[in-house]
């Protein structure tokens, strides 16, 4: 049995993918390091005022509908396919290759459903584990130039990808992956793959491990050269704890620089200069944070596109990411296009309906600061700041099981005597009153007919 077969008997559980990939999930990392070059803390800056951006994942794995490349490991969360021996099963699995043949590829359609849904930039898996890459590269045959999408005009389809999503106006931006499971210089054939790790030792064979270092580095010459203008380069995997996997990363960085000055790296693995900002996954950090970072959720519970997708309502993702603005970082949202190459009705659907609330409601996201007193008691109200130093957002989302309440109240982040409390989506005031220190507000009748409720206010 295959891990997304069992996924939708686990979520009517209330639980998630965690449950079986805790061991691949990425933690926010305790220390935070500013880059030292000013064009990279200037982009920096700029993506901070974004706050929403999407991930695509859409590989050899979109075609079965499975968990992205985890499969060709046999690390214990793993469930095997008992009908094929494990190296049956990695040559079935890097089979895939010749049926991904996306006959209905729109990237225009991702990057207007993306942009619709009030998103600000785009990260591509150009790459996964697996090694299938998403581009016309010359370091391997393992490419979608030679799937079964070969001789399609739009078979390079990270050029038209990258180009749908600029001429919308998103800040674009790759994902990488550092460990290649195809390369016969990271899996050595003629050893096992336990896990997810290089299966030598590298100090016994360094020749070998340099001929890696090269390969990566000739990949990423790639895609920063032959692809326009790049502003992220999100770089998964690749783990920096025993055994150590050494790619010479500066090496890359500074030749990624040069020809995309100002660059973000995004280092998830390796803490420290690299890491320009921090990307928990699948999880909100319990505090505030005013460093760069990131939280990437999945709008379904798996990354990649599945058969049977169980979506997040949009009352929840937009309760996510007003959380997630509210303690200083940004909502990376995953979405999986199907093997058709479109984004599928039921994530359009709720795409649409998140957009259409941010349409109304997004100036208490987008371009906001943080302040000292981000939620409520209940933690049923966030608040954002604008960069004015005299305005507050408070934001009450809708509760999936709770809806939205009639009234709302909060301790702190008293609005200015006499000022008014303005309801976004309406422009109309709401009646408020603060005694002591506590505030309480009237919600508008409608209000549990959203998908959440912004307010603007002066502070004193």
């Amino acid at each position: 049995m295959r891990l997304n077969k069992i996924l939708p008997f686990f979520m009517g559980l209330g639980l998630t993918l965690n449950v079986f990939a805790q061991s691949f999930v990425h933690e926010a990392s305790k220390n935070y390091r500013w880059p030292d070059d000013e064009k990279v803390v200037e982009k920096l800056k700029k993506w901070q005022d974004l706050k929403f951006g999407i991930i695509l994942h859409w590989g050899v794995y979109s075609v079965p509908g499975m968990v992205e490349s985890w499969q060709i490991t046999s690390e214990d969360w793993i469930t095997p396919d008992t009908t094929r021996t494990y190296e049956e099963e990695k040559l079935w699995y890097w089979g895939l290759s010749k049926d991904f043949n996306p006959t209905k590829f729109n990237p225009e359609q991702w990057a207007k459903v993306s942009k619709d849904a009030g998103m600000k930039y785009v990260v591509f898996t150009t790459k996964h584990h697996d090694g299938f890459c998403m581009w016309n590269t010359k370091t391997t045959d393992y490419s979608v130039m030679n799937s079964g999408f070969k001789g399609n005009p739009k078979n390079d389809v990270l050029k038209y990808i990258m180009d749908a999503y600029r001429a919308e106006g998103l800040m674009p931006g790759l994902y990488f992956s550092k460990p290649d499971w195809h390369s016969e210089y990271y899996w050595w054939p003629v050893k096992a793959t336990p896990n997810r790790f290089h299966n030598y030792k590298i100090e016994d064979y360094p020749e070998r491990w340099a001929k890696y270092q090269q390969y990566v580095y000739d990949q990423s010459y790639e895609l920063m050269h032959n692809y326009g203008d790049i502003d992220l380069f999100w770089l998964d995997g690749g783990w920096c704890t025993a055994p150590r996997e050494d790619i010479k990363l500066g090496e890359i960085v500074k030749m990624a620089r040069e020809a995309q000055p100002g660059l973000i790296v995004v280092e998830r693995a390796c803490p420290g200069e690299f890491e320009n900002y921090q990307t928990p996954e699948q999880t909100i950090p319990d505090h505030q944070i005013n460093n760069p970072w990131e939280s990437c959720i999945t709008l379904t519970y798996d990354w990649g596109w599945t058969k049977h997708p169980v979506f997040k309502s949009a009352g929840k993702v937009i309760s996510i990411l007003s959380e997630i603005v509210a303690k200083g970082g940004s909502l990376l949202l995953g979405v999986g296009p199907s093997p058709e190459g479109l984004i599928e009705d039921g994530a359009v659907e709720k795409l649409e309906e998140i957009g259409a609330w941010l349409r109304f409601n997004g100036e208490a996201i987008y371009s906001t600061v943080t302040t000292p007193i981000y939620q409520n008691e209940a933690k049923t109200v966030f608040f954002t700041a604008n960069k004015d130093g005299k305005t507050l957002y408070a934001i009450v989302p809708r509760d999936d099981k709770n809806g939205i309440p009639a009234t709302i109240e909060w301790t702190g982040n008293a609005p200015k005597k006499g000022s008014k409390l303005i309801n976004l989506a309406t422009k109309k005031s709401l009646k408020w009153k603060t005694v002591g220190d506590k505030t309480t507000v009237i919600l508008p009748a409608n209000a549990a007919e959203t998908n959440g409720v912004a307010i603007k206010f002066s502070v004193k």
